[in-house]
């Protein structure tokens, strides 16, 4: 009897304690506790820190009616386009001010924070993408959208010139096409055949976006063989001289002002306004032509970026949600990326109102923005994209080391051999 009295002493202690420090979870739930549970504590938040801004305004949109559900506040900060995210984003973990979740752009961006990045581990999102960032065995990237460039044309005024899009798959095609535009000017009412802008405020569109033409067009998905050279400081010579006259075609036959000083909106503008036939852009200027009222029929094509015949635009993953290894709000962070991935209202953000392609795989939502629906379509072809991996380049390479030969070569400074020259020679100061 001592015994048992000894034993119910014990119990009644240890359920004492436990009262104190935690309630135990009911086994069934009424309505009220549901509604409680629903309803995080008003203190937990979410500070997300990304580099989009066309779609700034949607996902801002988007966490407001997270938060009215779940009463947690997210905070959406975005710094981009013409201001330099990479530089913003290190001001912000230097202060008191570091996001709980924040975006990185490939293998660069991760061998750049890897030491504050915390791995992804069986979220729901993880089951429902095959585009998650993966390093060392482990899930760090949650991927924001699947987007692609090539070379968006208006097919109505290429309609008028009596030039079929399909046939654009090589730089003789090109050279053709782009000649009979260019006798066309009055014609069709345009300033220039292509949109295209190579000035401080656009390095991104010439360092990363345009280069990547140089490391995979024209190979299989996923061939990286260029890129590893270029890593080990060995250029392809005779491939750095295909890609120069592919650049050199895009530059003569662009408008000079928006070429040397334009910004995106510039940009984006002449070709929104049928004041150029082509844009070197890709599917994320949807938002931007659709809130602008841009009602014409466009779609794209292949970039010409080396010599022989092209059948593919850039389709990938383009940048990655990680989460912050100090943040107090990790489990709160993830909860948000996981209703983003998971629920009907995280698929008509993504789909409807930023007019993104997704690239979770139990959506079904087709987007109806007009370049978005075209990746759409060379998603659905064989052999139909080709690789990103200008954020496989070492960081600052596109930017801030290449990216000035290309305006340089846009001014006129250099000459075709001697951008050859410069790119060969960053290539080879990467050994």
């Amino acid at each position: 009897m001592k015994k048992i009295v000894s034993i119910v002493m014990v119990l009644v202690m240890i359920f004492a304690l436990a009262g104190c420090s935690s309630a135990p979870a009911p086994a069934d739930k009424s309505a009220d506790t549901k509604t409680e549970d629903k309803v995080a504590p008003k203190e937990e938040s979410v500070v997300i820190y990304q580099n989009k801004v066309e779609i700034g305004e949607q996902l801002s949109a988007f966490a407001a009616k997270y938060e009215a559900q779940t009463g947690v506040k997210v905070t959406v900060k975005t710094s981009g386009g013409d201001t330099p995210y990479a530089e913003n984003l290190k001001a912000e973990f230097q202060s008191d001010r570091q996001p709980d979740i924040f975006v990185i752009e490939g293998k660069g961006g991760y061998n750049t924070w890897k030491s504050k990045l915390t791995p992804f581990s069986g979220d729901k999102w993880m089951d429902l993408t095959d585009l998650a960032f993966k390093a060392d065995g482990k899930t760090y990237g949650f991927p924001v959208a699947v987007e692609a460039w090539g070379m968006a044309y208006n097919a109505d005024l290429l309609a008028k010139a009596g030039i079929d899009p399909s046939t654009l798959t090589s730089q003789d095609a090109y050279k053709a096409a782009f000649k009979k535009l260019d006798g066309m000017k009055k014609e069709l009412g345009i300033k220039s055949v292509v949109a295209m802008a190579a000035g401080p405020d656009m390095r991104w569109v010439t360092g990363l976006h345009n280069f990547n033409g140089y490391l995979s067009a024209g190979l299989p998905y996923g061939d990286t063989s260029v890129l590893d050279k270029m890593l080990k400081g060995q250029p392809d010579m005779e491939r750095l001289k295909e890609y120069a006259d592919w650049v050199e075609l895009l530059f003569k036959y662009s408008d000079k002002a928006v070429l040397l000083t334009g910004n995106y909106d510039a940009q984006v503008g002449q070709f929104a306004t049928g004041k150029a036939v082509f844009v070197h852009q890709g599917n994320w200027i949807d938002p931007w032509l659709m809130s602008n009222g841009v009602k014409f029929p466009m779609g794209f094509a292949p970039h010409a970026s080396v010599y022989g015949e092209h059948n593919a635009i850039f389709i990938g993953a383009p940048s990655y949600y990680v989460i912050n290894n100090e943040s107090k709000n990790i489990q709160a962070a993830k909860d948000f990326l996981n209703y983003m991935a998971t629920s009907e209202e995280g698929a008509n953000y993504m789909v409807k109102e930023a007019k993104m392609v997704p690239a979770f795989k139990n959506i079904t939502l087709k987007p109806d923005a007009p370049l978005s629906a075209d990746v759409m379509k060379w998603l659905a072809k064989d052999n139909g994209a080709y690789t990103w991996l200008q954020n496989d380049m070492p960081d600052g390479f596109g930017m801030g080391t290449i990216a000035p030969i290309y305006e340089a070569f846009a001014k006129g400074d250099i000459t075709k051999q001697e951008f050859i020259d410069q790119l060969a020679d960053k290539i080879r100061a990467l050994k």
